[in-house]
């Protein structure tokens, strides 16, 4: 009878560390998660081209005063 109930007690621990707590996405929501990832990075590399878009009109500007500047 012992044996029997360490064997019992045993399986039970086993199963306790092979059983995962953390949620298990499908795939369509591996899909849709991937999806918005990539939405997310191609509005960030918009955002980054508009503002290096910016500045470089920002340069411009500076370089065509100070050119204006040096002729005066």
């Amino acid at each position: 009878m012992k044996k029997c109930t360490y064997l019992f007690i045993a399986l039970f621990t086993l199963s306790l560390f092979t059983t995962s707590c953390r949620e298990e996405k499908t795939p369509d929501e591996k899909v849709e998660e991937a999806i918005d990832n990539v939405k997310d990075d191609i509005e960030d590399a918009s955002d980054d081209v508009k503002d290096a878009a910016e500045d470089l009109e920002d340069e411009i500007e500076e370089a065509a005063e100070e050119a204006g500047d040096d002729n005066h």
